[in-house]
Parts: structure tokens; C-alpha cells; sequence
């Protein structure tokens, strides 16, 4: 009997996880709402497991299953611990944005370097013309947003 699991099938796995994976790290970078960023970081595990089971499949063994099911195992924890912080959090700021919680930060680091930064990274008026495109704040820099209508919402 032959195994019809071929190169060619292992090869669909591969792309399949590696736009899983992809997906996940967009999502991860683009996003700031911290359920979604866990969400993304999920994605991006399960890329890396169904990219393990392939292999073990290809190759015959179970590595890859066993392997699967660590990161599983790991996974459920990351999300409880996760839950429990976004939780926390969100019972201080009332609010899911990360750029909320600047001042949940390690003591000694300076912020008014990070408030300069935000300030020359305001975003820019494009020209007016067939050629105009909108301009975004670079990525890492805390964009201008209101806070009073955050912390309105818990009085």
C-alpha cells in the first residue's frame, strides 16, 4: 500500500500555514486592540502546527503531532494568563487600546521622549491633486487620541 500523502499535498499544508502564520503576524502588528493581538499570536501558532503535522504526516512519524499538541497545551495557557491580564487592564483604563496603558510600563523609562515622538509623527495633510495619497503615522509611535472619552465611560 502507498501513502498518498505526497510532496505535493505537503507542499498545500506548507502554504496554508504559512498564510496562516502571515495572517496571524499582520494582525499582530497592525492591530492595537489586545484581544485581537492574542488572536493574531493564536493564528500565527496554529500556522506553526498544521505546518508540524504536515511534516510528521510527510516523514511517517508522530513528532510533529506530539509537538502540535504542546503548543496547543501552551496555547491554552497563554490565553488564560491573557484573559486574566486584558481583564485586569481593562478594569484600569476601560478600554482594550494598548496605547492607553503607556504608564504600565518598567519604572525609569522616560515618557517624554515617546510624547515628542508622537507629536512630530502627526499625521500629514496630503496635497490636493490627481496624485494624493493619505499619509500614516509611522508604526510605534503613540498616534494623538482623546482620552477623556475613555475615562468618561467609568464615572
Amino acid at each position: 500500500m502507498t501513502d498518498p500523502f505526497t510532496i505535493e499535498l505537503l507542499r498545500n499544508y506548507l502554504l496554508v500555514g504559512a498564510a496562516l502564520f502571515a495572517l496571524g503576524m499582520l494582525g499582530f502588528i497592525a492591530r492595537r486592540n489586545l484581544i485581537v493581538m492574542f488572536l493574531s499570536a493564536e493564528m500565527m501558532l496554529q500556522g506553526v502546527a498544521l505546518s508540524l503535522v504536515a511534516f510528521g504526516r510527510y516523514h511517517g512519524n508522530w513528532s510533529g503531532q506530539v509537538f502540535t499538541i504542546v503548543i496547543l497545551t501552551i496555547a491554552a495557557c497563554e490565553a488564560s494568563i491573557a484573559m486574566a491580564l486584558v481583564v485586569v487592564l481593562f478594569n484600569r483604563r476601560s478600554s482594550l487600546d494598548v496605547t492607553l496603558w503607556q504608564d504600565v510600563r518598567e519604572p525609569g523609562v522616560d515618557t517624554t521622549d515617546l510624547a515628542d515622538q508622537a507629536a512630530e509623527a502627526a499625521p500629514v495633510d496630503g496635497t490636493a491633486g490627481v496624485e494624493s495619497y493619505p499619509q500614516l503615522t509611522p508604526a510605534g509611535i503613540e498616534p494623538a487620541h482623546p482620552i477623556q472619552p475613555w475615562t468618561e465611560r467609568r464615572r
